[in-house]
């Protein structure tokens, strides 16, 4: 059944409002923008181009998101210059207290506040069907199309195997590109 449901959501996503575009700018609680645009099977993102993404919506005083947590930061790490990060707090946490608690809790990646982020929230909740259960997980592939979307904790190991997993898919996908352009060339 889970399988199923990760095929069918991201499937999902994409027919819902396949034409629905819009553009969002983001600031971090550090300052940097993130720019977004909706695309038909996912979402466009500059900064986070060529990389496999999570894009979480999580509250501070979330049990199971506090946990989550250590997992990202781990898998960050783990996943330097392949793996990007968007975590948006959906408990109205002011700003001034979410920087505060991600630098407590060692935080690597990027944090937005919902009071910056409301119009993305609403749309992700539009397109993707999400009924506002935290944590709730976006995993991008490098191209930006939904893989899957789930509500609840998930492993670290799940989560590493997925993104070992999305990052072969990706690296044999640009092989597969090469040899075409070369054999296109001849």
């Amino acid at each position: 059944m889970k399988k199923i449901l990760f095929v069918l959501l991201p499937l999902f996503f994409a027919i819902l409002n396949a034409g629905d575009q819009q553009m969002f700018e983001i600031p971090t609680i550090e300052g940097k923008k993130i720019h977004i645009k909706g695309t038909k099977n996912g979402l466009e993102i500059p900064e986070y181009k060529g990389k496999v993404i999570f894009m979480e919506f999580w509250g501070t005083h979330c049990p199971p998101c506090r946990i989550s947590i250590s997992h990202y930061v781990n898998l960050k790490n783990k996943f330097k210059d392949s793996l990007q990060m968007l975590a948006v707090e959906v408990q109205n946490t002011p700003k001034k207290m979410l920087k505060l608690f991600a630098k407590e809790h060692g935080i690597n990646y990027d944090v937005a506040s919902y009071e910056d982020s409301v119009e993305l929230v609403n749309y992700i909740s539009r397109r993707a069907g999400w009924q506002g259960s935290i944590p709730f997980l976006l995993i991008l592939d490098t191209k930006g199309d939904v893989v899957t979307m789930q509500v609840g904790l998930l492993d670290e190991e799940g989560l590493e195997k997925l993104v070992k997993g999305l990052l072969a898919k990706s690296s044999s996908e640009k092989s597969d590109e090469k040899r075409d352009e070369k054999n296109a060339s001849k």
